[in-house]
């Protein structure tokens, strides 16, 4: 009895012992439970999302890609499955499940003995107290914290309420925070399309969602999802049947892009990221669920990357073919070789193969999987013919087995040979009444290379910057007839530099010519002697009020464009030309709302009286005011419309002249063809489009702005006004049109052949009688800079 007593002694002081420790390490824990309070509050980070300007995502900016859904517009049957698959017992429970945790500790006793993990019993209100409020430490002490918290959230939450903390903030795979992301994410639906198979996969991920990756795990993830259906079965929320043919349903998830949704859209969203950036910081930007509207018009967009993208490509062949893009060892095992090569994703449909066979007919090749996971594929086969490898030279000379090239595929598994230009250049569209950029395209490609040329390269923009001389001009005196000489014309630099002599491109000279030949024909001696008559002061305050080069040196070079801008800067000043010579600066975001839909920006803050009506009922539409600044007379800019319509139809940029619309544009090429532009408009749309190498290296003799840059915003424009009016260029009052010899810049006489409408400021016309403004017949050597005397002697300038 003794010995007895002795036993059950130890054991009442051992007890007493465990519960003061039980009873410590309560109290513990419950001194150190963080505050729930401020989940009543709940606003977690959600993701800013961009549109274009007709509703279409185009970016995505997250840290946690979350869309937060009120629990009352989550679907019941996704609700059940998350129930079955989680907590079947989660409305009759306290917060936490008794008979789980006695079923729990049971299974763990056993998982010690064999090695295995230990498993959890928690309820999703014990998920909820872990995910928001704890750590994911297995230990008994966090274990203790969850549940007391548990209960806690319970007397304080209602079940929907935790239910709706829940959803929104489980992490599910695929960089998805809560269900609404990751219904969008693993299958490309919101909430209320999903079906019963797809809402069970859902279900499935919490527990682990790497473990149940659809592409990496398949079998796993299907083994799941139909676990998740049979519990959904077993707890009455569907009928075997129903479970039964969802079972049956493959997985039919996609691989839905992270952030931007637009493959075109890259270069226009980047500098959208960096403004919001700006203004609202990082964690706003990523986490506060901005909704940015922004001017981007995604049919505009994709025409634009097509047609740079033809045109480098077009450009780049004309150079040569530079050889395969690398060589494979051996050919064992080639599809794994591939598939371990990078590849630009916005590049597609455009894909690497390596070369199997070859002969003088055609090559066979092996075409790399679209994604790591597509290994577990048939290997795919295509097939090169001689003709679509022709660009290149004889196919069996030019490529050799094991070659990795670039392909694009055409119809019945046959490919093109392609080369990735080393070429690059920009296109930019806006609209030249408000300044809204509807397109902007950087590069070929934003994967291959982020720096955006449309914005970001600072470049010598040639005989494109002509037209604003022209313009100081003809606002000092001269019309588009007046007469200026086209001669050889040298200066003396002083300080023993060498002369400057500027040259036409065609090395040639005409006499006297009209401004309208000038500027037609791109005539650099012309522009030279005229900027010298007016004064380069003068052509600088031009420079500096469209914003072309603020801070212009007053030299004569400058005249001939050797200053140094970007191509969305120079495309805006000539949208300033057609649109009566109104001020207008880039737009890129028309709306930024926050979460809950306030309006914390909006581009236009013009007042609208009239605009906010219950219903329409045939009122007088408002008028809203104009607050452009007119920084050009109307009738000047008109002119200056005028003469750039005749450089499309008479002029450098006639090729563009068969699309048999009103439009006008000029080109630009400088010093050893190392920049090609071409910047240009409708009465409604400017479009400037500039092409060069990166390392400013010559494009190649002949390599002008018309033959480089001009078909690309041919191409563009094509699609762009396809089915789309476009009338004649606005006329504003104080302009006549007067029929003259286009030669002579004098009134037509009967019988004169080249006779076209000139437009004229009123009160400037010309008669029979008087004599328009000539420049340069009389010419003796300037002396002066031209520029630091960096052209040197006989450089032809700029053209």
């Amino acid at each position: 009895m003794r010995f007895f007593n002795n036993i059950i002694g130890i054991g009442i002081t051992l007890g007493a012992i465990a519960l003061f420790v039980l009873i410590l390490g309560m109290w513990r824990a419950v001194s150190e439970l963080p505050d729930y309070a401020h989940l009543a509050d709940y606003t977690p980070p959600v993701m800013s999302r961009a549109h274009a300007g007709d509703g279409a995502l185009i970016a995505e900016f997250a840290q946690e890609r979350r869309l937060f859904v009120p629990i009352d517009v989550v679907p019941a049957q996704l609700i059940q499955a998350l129930l079955a698959a989680e907590d079947k017992n989660f409305y009759a429970h306290i917060g936490i499940d008794i008979a789980g945790i006695i079923r729990a500790t049971g299974q763990n006793i056993i998982n010690v003995l064999t090695g295995r993990r230990l498993e959890g019993a928690s309820t999703i209100t014990q998920q909820v107290a872990k995910n928001f409020l704890l750590s994911s430490d297995v230990t008994l002490e966090r274990k203790l914290k969850e549940a007391i918290l548990a209960l806690r959230l319970e007397r304080t939450f209602s079940k929907r309420q935790i239910l709706e903390l829940y959803v929104n903030e489980i992490y599910l795979g695929f960089g998805s925070y809560g269900i609404a992301a990751a219904s969008l994410n693993y299958f490309g639906k919101p909430l209320r399309d999903l079906s019963l198979s797809e809402a069970a996969y859902l279900a499935a991920l919490p527990k682990a969602p790497n473990n149940y990756h659809p592409f990496r795990h398949p079998a796993r993830a299907l083994a799941r999802r139909n676990w998740v259906l049979a519990r959904m079965a077993e707890n009455n929320f569907i009928t075997q049947e129903e479970a039964q043919a969802a079972s049956a349903t493959p997985l039919n998830a996609i691989t839905r892009r992270v952030g931007i949704q637009d493959v075109a859209a890259g270069y226009f969203v980047e500098n959208v990221r960096r403004r919001l950036y700006d203004i609202y910081g990082e964690k706003q930007l990523y986490g506060g669920g901005l909704s940015v509207r922004t001017t981007l018009d995604t049919h505009l967009q994709t025409l634009a990357m097509r047609a740079l993208r033809d045109g480098l490509e077009r450009y780049d062949r004309r150079q040569g073919y530079r050889g395969a893009v690398a060589t494979l060892p051996t050919l064992s095992d080639w599809q794994t070789q591939l598939a371990a090569m990078p590849m630009p994703r916005d590049i597609a449909p455009r894909r690497l193969a390596v070369v199997l066979a070859v002969d003088a007919q055609a090559a066979r090749i092996g075409l790399r999987p679209h994604t790591k996971e597509d290994l577990q594929e048939a290997q795919e086969e295509g097939r090169i013919t001689a003709k679509d490898a022709a660009w290149a030279g004889k196919i069996d000379k030019v490529l050799a087995v094991g070659d990795v090239v670039w392909t694009h595929p055409k119809k019945n598994n046959q490919h093109a040979l392609k080369q990735m230009p080393e070429v690059n250049g920009a296109v930019v569209a806006l609209d030249p009444h408000t300044g809204r950029v509807l397109a902007m395209i950087g590069g070929y490609s934003f994967s291959l290379s982020e720096f955006n040329r449309a914005m970001q390269a600072e470049r010598q923009p040639g005989s494109a910057f002509k037209p604003f001389v022209y313009a100081a001009a003809l606002d000092n005196g001269f019309t588009p007839a007046s007469l200026v000489l086209d001669a050889p014309f040298v200066m003396e630099q002083g300080n023993d530099q060498a002369l400057w002599k500027p040259e036409n491109y065609s090395r040639t000279f005409f006499g006297l010519s009209t401004l309208r030949l000038g500027v037609e024909k791109s005539r650099n001696l012309m522009t030279v002697r005229l900027a010298q008559e007016i004064g380069m002061d003068n052509v600088a305050r031009y420079a500096k009020r469209f914003n072309i080069t603020p801070n212009m040196p007053k030299v004569l070079a400058m005249a001939l464009g050797a200053g140094e801008t970007e191509l969305l800067t120079l495309t805006t000043a000539y949208a300033m030309l057609v649109n009566g010579g109104k001020k207008i600066a880039p737009v890129f975001i028309d709306r930024i709302q926050d979460r809950y839909g306030k309006t914390l920006y909006r581009q236009d803050t013009r007042p609208c009286i009239g605009c906010v009506v219950d219903a329409w009922q045939g009122q007088t539409p408002p008028d809203l005011p104009d607050n452009r600044a007119q920084i050009l007379s109307p009738q000047t800019a008109y002119q200056m419309v005028s003469l750039l319509e005749g450089v499309v139809k008479r002029g450098t940029g006639r090729s563009i002249a068969s699309l048999g619309k009103s439009l006008a544009g000029k080109t630009g090429t400088t010093n050893d063809n190392r920049d090609a532009w071409f910047i240009g408009f409708s009465p409604d749309l400017a479009v400037g489009v500039y092409v060069g190498y990166d390392d400013h290296r010559s494009l190649g003799e002949r390599e002008t702005g018309g033959r480089v840059a001009a078909p690309i915003f041919k191409q563009f424009m094509r699609g762009a006004l396809k089915g789309v009016p476009t009338p004649p260029f606005r006329i504003p009052p104080g302009v006549s049109l007067v029929r003259i010899n286009a030669r002579t810049g004098k009134v037509a006489q009967t019988g004169d052949s080249r006779v076209i409408l000139e437009s004229f400021k009123r009160g400037s016309e010309p008669t029979r009688t008087n004599e328009q403004r000539i420049i340069g017949e009389s010419h003796t050597t300037p002396r002066g800079n031209v520029g630091g005397g960096n052209l040197g002697a006989g450089t032809g300038g700029l053209y």
